[in-house]
């Protein structure tokens, strides 16, 4: 994960480069992390997001995210539409790609 091997901003599209606060972005990714922590009491709720998002107060650690999808590699198919499901936590994503 990239927060955690210390390059978070490599989150970040390239084409967004000259639109940003760098340390504007770190923060939004930090709070972003801490919402979908894998325990749902470990998530602030949204007045301490606010605040989170308003203020330099330093933050804590997030946890081990909730969920994580990461990019299989093509697989060859003829089909001219594909399902792909992922499942983590008893819930499963169903994605419908169309070529």
């Amino acid at each position: 994960m990239l927060w955690f091997s210390g390059i978070p901003l490599e989150l970040i599209d390239k084409c967004l480069s000259d639109s940003y606060t760098p340390s504007e972005a770190l923060r939004s990714l930090h709070v972003a992390l801490l919402c979908v922590q894998q325990r749902p009491e470990d998530r602030p709720n949204m007045s301490s997001v606010v605040l989170m998002l308003g203020s330099e107060n330093p933050l804590p650690q997030p946890k081990q995210p909730g969920f994580f999808m990461g990019s299989n590699p093509p697989e060859k198919d003829t089909s001219s539409n594909k399902h792909q499901s992922f499942s983590a936590n008893e819930v499963t994503v169903t994605e419908l790609h169309a070529r």
